[in-house]
């Protein structure tokens, strides 16, 4: 094992522990603080900021199955008390069907003729979707929504707005039959390592879904596409803050119990392999992803209590993006709402956010 010194001499040995620490130490050359000095403003650190992390996600590669005239195909339509319910398949990527559930509100309830879409990508678990729309499959699920708020699509039809609950990829269905007799609870790990084997990667593809999403919405009659939202927890929330920051017809990004920096939660503990962008801490931190979104409305609302995204560490990239917001000149665009407790939803804020910005 190769030793080196650090400035006081010290001898260090590189180990798995101090590994993202010691490699890091460099600044990485995109960084908002680096990127800024000099004449370049913001809107030009983003642009390119924005190219090179598309390359990272393997946008390109992703494009190349690209449908001109994606198959869209209800499978079901369910009327509850407040709301419809519809099952859609849409092909977000040649051959793939997206499992999606749309939420509407019912015809006759006051509100606009097009309503804003609020898009909420699940975290991890196996009937995401089906939690999120309010429809718990077992015990299990039902807990995840009386205590950890995860109940999001739900939470937006009822707040006036047309929800979209999609399966993202590696969950539910497109496990695979294999998984799926393994009673497999994810299929992440793998499906980010056969993507990597073509240049792309789990996080890209599930952007590149919510983006086609977007495309899908402008087709509806009852939709405004011009007002888009997204929010999602853990998982969820780490596709709403990157699908954000490379889609600018986002309007508003809530990202739920994921926000953080890479060195201390992803880099410090384990993580799920869709957490991970190859390469991407040679071009920047968390806070610089989410530095992407301004000048847009940015709420990041996080547990005090959460141990596998730290919120000293929180705090303290969310010092940073305000930095860029505030170089933006929209610092009242960007919070922080703290919850007490630890890695869920917290559904508290974000309505009132929605409906000020959206």
């Amino acid at each position: 094992m190769t030793q080196i010194s650090d400035t006081n001499g010290i001898r260090v040995q590189l180990n798995l522990d101090n590994y993202c620490e010691m490699i890091a130490r460099s600044e990485p050359p995109m960084r908002f603080a680096f990127s800024t000095r000099g004449d370049r403003s913001v809107a030009e650190w983003q642009e390119a900021f924005r190219s090179e992390l598309a390359l990272l996600l393997g946008f390109d590669e992703i494009a190349r199955r690209r449908v001109a005239s994606p198959r869209c195909i209800l499978r079901e339509r369910v009327e509850e008390a407040d709301h419809v319910r519809e099952d859609w398949l849409i092909e977000t990527e040649q051959d793939f069907l997206l499992p999606a559930y749309v939420l509407r509100p019912l015809k006759d309830s006051e509100g606009p003729a097009r309503r804003p879409v609020v898009i909420t990508p699940q975290g991890h678990g196996v009937n995401g979707r089906q939690v999120y729309c309010g429809v718990p499959q077992t015990p299990e699920d039902a807990a995840e929504i009386r205590d950890g708020e995860r109940d999001i699509a739900l939470q937006a039809v009822r707040a006036g707005y047309i929800a979209i609950a999609h399966e993202g990829r590696g969950y539910g269905d497109s496990r695979g039959p294999k998984a799926l007799a393994m009673e497999l609870r994810t299929a992440c790990d793998q499906w980010q390592h056969r993507a990597q084997l073509f240049g792309r990667t789990q996080l890209g593809e599930r952007i590149w879904d919510i983006q086609r999403l977007i495309d899908w919405a402008a087709t509806q009659d009852d939709a405004d596409a011009t007002r888009v939202a997204v929010t999602g927890n853990s998982g969820g929330g780490t596709a709403s803050l990157f699908a954000a920051a490379m889609e600018t017809r986002i309007t508003v990004c809530v990202p739920g119990s994921s926000f953080c920096t890479f060195a201390d939660s992803i880099c410090a503990m384990r993580h799920c392999g869709c957490n991970y962008v190859p390469g991407i801490l040679k071009l920047g931190e968390m806070p610089d992803v989410a530095g992407l979104i301004a000048p847009r409305p940015l709420l990041i609302v996080h547990g005090k209590e959460d141990r596998i995204f730290p919120i000293d560490a929180t705090r303290n990239a969310f010092a940073q993006v305000q930095d860029i917001y505030a170089a933006c000149e929209a610092s009242g665009r960007c919070e922080l709402y703290v919850g007490d407790g630890g890695h869920r939803y917290y559904a508290t804020p974000v309505w009132p956010f929605m409906k000020r910005w959206l």
